[in-house]
């Protein structure tokens, strides 16, 4: 049995990643803010905004912990603050699991979201030295909990089948 968690910050490719894990690996791919849209009928965005940031917490603990325990092998891409939450981050160092960090530069991880055709909602209205201050502080913050992962793989300058090997290669 083979369970692959991906975790990092936003942009750092958990969700193209894991897809094409999956592809490479033929294990179902499964996204943790996907799971928790369709239980709830409501996007992770309109959940902060109707219930709060403490009720989506709990659903994300609750769905993380719930896929942890089935005997079933996958390929997961945890949100970006998953494992900074009510002690997530011990999930990560479960015998049964591969935990990767896909760590990426704050430069880095500012080109991709200023790429991205459709901005990210927290960080939609920050540009420049904002943007990132705002991405460094919330870096800064959960770099403690993404390092409890069992691997880190820098995605700097390597195309996602760079990091996807490198992720083959450690099981």
């Amino acid at each position: 049995m083979t369970k692959v968690i991906l975790c990092g910050y936003m942009a750092s490719g958990k969700t193209t990643i894991a897809k094409l894990l999956s592809q490479a690996t033929e294990l179902p791919y499964i996204d943790l803010d996907e799971i928790i849209e369709k239980e709830e009928g409501k996007s992770v965005a309109q959940i902060f905004a109707d219930e709060g940031e403490i009720k989506f917490r709990k659903l994300e603990h609750k769905m993380l912990h719930g896929l942890a325990g089935v005997e079933e092998s996958f390929i997961l891409a945890l949100g970006g603050g998953t494992p900074s939450y009510a002690n997530n981050h011990e999930v990560l160092q479960r015998d049964d699991v591969i935990s990767v960090y896909l760590k990426t530069s704050i430069d880095e991880i500012i080109k991709r979201i200023t790429a991205q055709e459709n901005r990210r909602p927290l960080v939609a209205n920050l540009h420049g030295d904002a943007l990132h201050e705002f991405v460094a502080i919330h870096l800064f913050e959960r770099s403690y909990y993404y390092h409890k992962a069992k691997h880190i793989v820098v995605t700097d300058g390597k195309t996602p089948t760079d990091v996807v090997n490198q992720i083959m290669s450690l099981f």
